[in-house]
């Protein structure tokens, strides 16, 4: 369903090419929950954006359903059915979240119950949220619980979550976490999520771990988990108490 060969990218830093990625090779099955983790700085963003668009590799290839999309839009990729949760998601004043959901969903018979449905997914109480701006209003973390919920709504073939943890109290993410293991258990998305929490982690039927721009392992979460957490292997362990955080 989605095949990644190869890919690299390089930035310009002072006259020299750096690479950002260096050859990545992966494959994500359809209905697959697939995790990327690693050390910051590794890659890991950059890759969900060049799958989605965001930046334009500077070699090797990204297939989707058998087409080359290497160097399609992010808005030919979103109707190829590609959605991308960013890890600090924008605001938009004047732009009530269920406008949000609606433009999201590209359903313009979404009822207000959808939306309402679509916010409790990810820990939100409906009422207080629906009809409010998406401006500075709001948290990082309620801005960041409106987009996965954006993401839901567009219910798209492939998803794709940046940190989706990140800014979130421990009781919504309790939330994220069962809605993130019942969308799976449908089969019917193939979901990446780049993530470092052992929760998110445990839910995977592959983990990639990525260091230095490479694949630096590939395997079941029982396979990588023990790797990850491994003090000995130097640039690719974490501290699990701060994961766990």
């Amino acid at each position: 369903m989605l095949e990644i060969k190869n890919l690299s990218f390089e930035v310009n830093e002072g006259g020299e090419a750096v690479g950002i990625l260096r050859g990545v090779d992966l494959t994500a099955e359809k209905g697959e929950f697939l995790v990327v983790t690693g050390p910051n700085g590794g890659g890991k963003t950059t890759l969900a954006k060049a799958i989605m668009g965001l930046v334009e590799p500077t070699g090797g290839e990204i297939l989707f359903n058998g087409q080359d999309v290497t160097h399609l839009s992010v808005t030919e990729r979103a109707n190829l059915g590609i959605s991308y949760g960013f890890q600090q998601p924008p605001r938009f004043k004047g732009l009530r979240v269920r406008d949000l959901l609606e433009l999201a969903s590209g359903k313009k018979d979404i009822t207000r119950d959808d939306c309402c449905l679509l916010l409790n997914k990810v820990g939100l109480c409906a009422g207080d949220y629906i009809d409010r701006e998406i401006d500075t209003s709001l948290s990082g973390g309620e801005v960041k619980r409106i987009e996965i919920a954006s993401v839901l709504a567009r219910g798209s073939e492939l998803m794709i979550f940046d940190e989706p943890e990140a800014g979130i109290d421990l009781w919504s993410f309790s939330r994220l976490t069962e809605t993130f293991r019942a969308l799976h258990a449908t089969r019917e998305n193939t979901i990446i999520v780049i993530s470092h929490q052992e929760r998110i982690i445990e839910l995977a039927d592959k983990v990639i771990l990525i260091a230095d721009g490479k694949v630096s392992h590939a395997g079941t979460k029982e396979e990588i988990l023990p790797f990850i957490f491994d003090p000995t292997n130097v640039g690719c362990a974490y501290d699990r108490k701060a994961v766990e955080k």
